[in-house]
This record gives C-alpha cells, sequence and structure tokens, in this order.
C-alpha cells in the first residue's frame, strides 16, 4: 500500500487554500478522494483526508493551520487505528515519526530526525500490561536509542519503569560493545560487560561510583 508523502499533501494544502471557502470542495486524483476541511467562521483550512490506495476508505488524515502541515496521522493497514504519526515544525520539517508497536491505535515509540535528515533518536515506551499508566496518560519512555549516520551508537534504558536509567549500552559499528548495570539505584553503573570482537566477555565493576572500572574478582 502507497501512501501520501508529506510534500503530496503539503502540495495539495496550498491549492485548497488557495480556494479561502469555507464549504470544502472536492478533488479527485483518478479514483482517489482528496476532501479539504475548512473553518466556517474564517474559510481557513484546517485538515485534508485522504485515500491514497483509491478504494473508497479514508486512511490519511492531515491537519493543516491553512497551507502549512501541522501533523498526518495514517491507518496503514486501513483496520480503524492509527498505527502512524508525523508531527511538523513550524518551518515545515519533520520534527518526529510515533508508531504503535502494540497495533492499539496509540503512540508507543518516537523517531526523531538530526538536521541531517537521518534518525537520530528512537524513544520506547513500556507496552506490556501493568506498567502504572493511569488512563489517558502518555506511556511512559522507557528506552531511548542514539543514532549515528543510521546506525545504533547507544542506549539508555529504564529496566523497572521508576523514572531512572538503570542499563546503559554502547555499540560498536553496530554490535554491542558494553553493557552497563546500576543495580544499587544510585544513577550510576557498578557493573558491566564488555563484549570482545572475538566473542569472549568480561565482567568489571565500580562499587564507589567513580566512572573508572576494573576487572571483577573471579570468585574463590
Amino acid at each position: 500500500m502507497r501512501h501520501a508523502t508529506p510534500a503530496v499533501l503539503l502540495g495539495t494544502a496550498f491549492v485548497l487554500a488557495a480556494c479561502g471557502r469555507p464549504e470544502a470542495p472536492k478533488y479527485e486524483l483518478g479514483n482517489a478522494q482528496i476532501q479539504g476541511h475548512y473553518d466556517k467562521t474564517t474559510g481557513k483550512l484546517t485538515s485534508i483526508t485522504y485515500d491514497s490506495n483509491k478504494n473508497g476508505k479514508i486512511d490519511t488524515w492531515s491537519y493543516m493551520d491553512g497551507a502549512r502541515v501541522i501533523r498526518i496521522e495514517i491507518d496503514k493497514d486501513e483496520d480503524g487505528k492509527l498505527d502512524r504519526w508525523e508531527y511538523y515544525t513550524p518551518d515545515q520539517k519533520l520534527e518526529k515519526v510515533g508508531y504503535s508497536r502494540a497495533n492499539n491505535g496509540k503512540p508507543d515509540s518516537w523517531a526523531y530526525q538530526g538536521p541531517d535528515g537521518k534518525v537520530a533518536r528512537i524513544e520506547l515506551s513500556a507496552i506490556s500490561v501493568g506498567t502504572g499508566l493511569q488512563p489517558g496518560a502518555l506511556p511512559q519512555i522507557v528506552r531511548t536509542e542514539f543514532y549515528e549516520n543510521d546506525v545504533l551508537a547507544r542506549a539508555e534504558e529504564d529496566t523497572n519503569a521508576d523514572g531512572k536509567i538503570d542499563k546503559w549500552e554502547t555499540y560498536q559499528d553496530g554490535s554491542l560493545a558494553t553493557v552497563a548495570f546500576d543495580s544499587t539505584g544510585r544513577g550510576t553503573p557498578d557493573r558491566r560487560l564488555v563484549y570482545a570482537r572475538d566473542g569472549s566477555v568480561r565482567v568489571e565493576v565500580d562499587p564507589g561510583g567513580t566512572g573508572q572500572f576494573k576487572p571483577a574478582s573471579k570468585p574463590r
């Protein structure tokens, strides 16, 4: 299934905004339907609905401030639940994209672009039942991944969802290099695993929280 790109929707927005009428005209692109919706008082364009695959069912909603795109929501599989959210900055740059890993119509992960247009950061929330979220509350971010040139470089994780990072990962050339853990709750790691290229693993400790790790003593 092919969906409208932001550029296509934005271009359509300018066409619709230029009409300047409260009554929203319908535009047909083959069998596909694009319809603009206007503020009844001001005549300002507020949204565009779009049937991307020409099957007669709306699957893309673009929310507008006149000719400016605010956000786009997409139901890619047309199951009645949104599965993609795109948010745009005032200068029309893509700020972040939300996804629903739980497929429940609510975003639970977000991808952020860097200045180069590549993914710079991904935030993941806890989607399992029993995370303590109140009705209507936003999902709590429990893992943040940082990317360099589209390759995972490091990650931070709150494994027990208490609001404090307790796991740190670093990557080298896309492969896991170290994993550090905070087993004391002090906010800094006290133990880490170091992975060598030959597949061996070294255990290091930092009981004092100085940031200086040393090899763990072997049990006697």
